[in-house]
């Protein structure tokens, strides 16, 4: 279901900050979410169906600094951490721009924008550049908090409440940047990746012409 404020309008002056070298990618399709709500979970069913992933950074990122005894980690140099958060994420992205055929996202440029804002980061126009230039497909889909499935490890340190405040400031600044929210139901992996599907116009096209459910 799409969020109620989903599309909202961007401010005139990140309006404006768009204008520059803007990059379309309308099959690469972000999935986000709070930590360990179950988002990583259903790119993986999604990858059985054929379909690639890009995987997330900031995992990438936590696990090589703590091998490599580094600082920029969230419970560190919080800042190096965004910095380099924002840099992965742009590599991302380029890697798999342009996409001939639908492509996801684990997370996404404006999920570094969203952590910026929750950490309270002085300087965040440089991040609001790069959500205005590197843009996704327009809709995005959200797992929700579920504390049921909720678990800490090694790279997630967060209690649910920061799980829960996370999820909040995400859904705040990718409406901020004016995308439509999908929310993910609570149901196992594999029926939350047949309800991404399902959204997709030209996938659900297709598996109505193949008599598809």
């Amino acid at each position: 279901m799409a969020g109620e404020t989903g599309g909202t309008r961007v401010p005139r002056d990140d309006r404006e900050l768009r204008i520059i070298h803007r990059v379309e990618n309308s099959n690469l399709f972000i999935v986000t979410g709070g930590p360990g709500s179950g988002k990583t979970a259903v790119l993986v069913e999604l990858e059985k169906k054929g379909f690639h992933f890009a995987p997330e950074v900031a995992r990438q990122i936590i696990q090589e600094q703590v091998q490599n005894r580094g600082s920029a980690l969230p419970w560190s140099d919080q800042e190096s951490y965004t910095k380099l958060m924002l840099e992965r994420s742009v590599a991302s992205y380029n890697e798999h721009t342009p996409s001939s055929k639908v492509t996801f996202s684990d997370r996404g440029i404006p999920d570094t924008l969203s952590y910026a804002r929750l950490i309270g980061l002085n300087d965040e126009q440089y991040i609001r550049i790069a959500c205005g230039q590197y843009r996704y497909a327009p809709l995005v889909f959200i797992a929700p908090p579920w504390r049921e499935i909720y678990k800490t490890d090694n790279e997630r340190k967060q209690d649910f409440a920061e799980a829960v405040r996370t999820y909040e400031k995400i859904t705040i600044t990718y409406q901020e940047c004016g995308y439509e929210l999908f929310e993910l139901p609570k149901l196992t992996p594999a029926a939350r990746a047949e309800f991404i599907l399902n959204q997709l116009p030209d996938y659900a096209l297709e598996r109505r012409t193949r008599g598809g459910i």
